[in-house]
């Protein structure tokens, strides 16, 4: 079931004509990381990062930790991660999404 940010999320990029995402994309083979949204053919990944106010797990050490480790394997893989949080699309949605739909647009995908 998707978070109040997830939800969130999917409703800003599709009314800015965001391209299809993928939920909980597994990129990895072996390792069990996951994105929580992704375009495969870009190799662009959306990271949601909630509770930055209030401790959440993804600014705690052990959390912290392991989100730079599946960061820089995403990276050996060559994919690129955008990280948003909550108060970027509370506060405007459309200065932080926007230049990642257009930079899908005028690309072509890397892989299908």
């Amino acid at each position: 079931m998707d978070s109040e940010l997830e939800r969130t999320f999917d409703t800003y990029w599709r009314a800015l004509d965001g391209p299809a995402l993928e939920k909980e994309y597994r990129f990895h083979p072996i390792r069990k990381f996951r994105f929580d949204r992704a375009h495969p053919g870009w190799k662009i990944a959306i990271e949601l990062e909630g509770g930055t106010w209030t401790q959440g797990r993804h600014v705690r050490g052990d959390g912290f930790s392991r989100d730079c480790e599946k960061y820089n394997l995403a990276g050996l893989n060559g994919w690129t991660v955008f990280r948003f949080t909550s108060d970027m699309l509370a506060n405007d949605p459309a200065r932080h999404l926007q230049p990642v739909i257009r930079l899908m647009s005028q690309t072509k995908c890397r892989v299908r």
